[in-house]
């Protein structure tokens, strides 16, 4: 049975600024990788976690049937923030354990709904750390954020 893969980054220039989510989604079987696809976008204003929060969402909302996953982070905010913060702040309305709004939440909002179609198994990783997958990923990031960066 094929195993799926998402690995996903965040990038940014400026913090905020411009900045770039990327994907690299591949099914396997053993080692062999039976397909793959790599995504990529950006925005002119943004800050990095929302690129990770992009790139997280895109991966789970582009697979067309409900799946069993691993996805594979760099972000430890992406990572706890929806294995564990994320449903104290849905009992607190949205609100994090110090009684103030949580940020970025339209797209916890959004990554929340996009998990509840899948299987998901989170995974973190250290990022420029030579896991080939997750330099792609970041690779990707960096495309995305390409456009929105002003020319030198």
């Amino acid at each position: 049975m094929a195993e799926l893969f998402a690995y996903t980054d965040g990038a940014c220039s400026g913090n905020p600024g411009p900045g770039g989510w990327g994907v690299l989604l591949f099914a396997k079987q053993g080692e062999t990788v039976l397909k793959s696809r790599e995504l990529s976008g950006g925005a002119p204003d943004t800050t990095n976690n929302q690129m990770e929060l992009m790139a997280a969402i895109t991966a789970l909302e582009t697979l067309e049937k409900p799946s069993a996953l691993t996805l594979v982070t760099d972000s430890n905010y992406v990572k706890d923030g929806i294995t564990k913060w994320i449903f104290g702040w849905k009992k607190n309305g949205w609100k994090t354990a110090a009684k103030k709004p949580v940020k970025n939440a339209d797209l916890w909002k959004r990554l929340d709904e996009a998990t509840k179609r899948h299987d998901i198994t989170w995974k973190w990783i250290k990022g420029h750390a030579g896991h080939a997958e997750n330099e792609r990923a970041d690779e990707l990031a960096r495309a995305g954020m390409a456009p929105f960066k002003p020319a030198k």
